[in-house]
């Protein structure tokens, strides 16, 4: 049983936050998790009016603004009613930038129900790069598989639609390695800002079973009833 846990799970490109967030979700059913890239897909094919203005920024190329993404997670926050105190929730990969997280925290300390815990996944950039030499993507659902340690039941083909998998454009060495060094410059403000308000956590290790032990006995140290 845990008291009210409100976690921001941060973590590179590929460290394996999506993979902790279902494990989590497993070992702690009272956590609800929202991901702010599935929220803002779900507000695009809905054509709300959040997901029209996005897709505005998307076909124009351009980035979303903080305000926007904040407030889109905070619609989905207030939606499932967990803007309370008493109410546990987990952002997978957000905020990131530094703004998003200025504006997330005083939007959320209005509510009463501020951030509680904040924790970076730690994972070598080599152990990265490999896992996304060997991922591969069913596109429709999103669902992920590894040839090394997550590999589909026959090569090349979803397990549950039997539709063939894909590579992303971006799964490659060059690409990614960009998109790393991005994470490094844009998150060093951000774990900062968390560190001063004593709330950043870092778990590190090479793999996701080796991690995510670290990543339960953190939150039941803190957060046990």
């Amino acid at each position: 049983m845990l008291r009210p846990l409100r976690l921001l799970l941060l973590g590179a490109p590929g460290s394996g936050k999506g993979t902790q967030t279902s494990r989590l979700l497993k070992q702690f059913p009272t956590i609800e998790a929202f991901s702010t890239g599935d929220l803002l897909r779900r507000e695009v094919a809905a054509k709300s009016e959040i997901g029209k203005l996005a897709s505005n920024y998307i076909s124009q190329g351009k980035l979303f603004p903080d305000e926007l993404i904040v407030d889109l997670t905070i619609s989905a926050l207030s939606s499932h009613q967990v803007l309370t105190s008493d109410s546990s929730w987990l952002l997978d990969g957000f905020p990131r930038t530094l703004t998003q997280a200025k504006i997330l925290d005083q939007k959320l300390n209005s509510t009463g129900a501020p951030v509680s815990l904040v924790v970076e996944l730690d994972v070598p950039e080599s152990v990265i790069l490999e896992r996304i030499e060997n991922r591969w993507v069913h596109v429709p659902s999103g669902r992920v598989y590894n040839l090394q340690y997550n590999p589909p039941k026959v090569p090349g083909i979803d397990d549950v639609t039997g539709q063939p998998l894909a590579k992303r454009d971006d799964d490659n060495v060059e690409v990614f390695q960009k998109r790393l060094d991005t994470y490094r410059q844009t998150m060093d403000p951000i774990k900062t800002y968390y560190s001063e308000k004593g709330i950043l956590q870092t778990v590190s290790g090479e793999t996701s079973d080796i991690i995510f032990p670290k990543l339960v006995e953190l939150i039941k140290s803190k957060f046990a009833a």
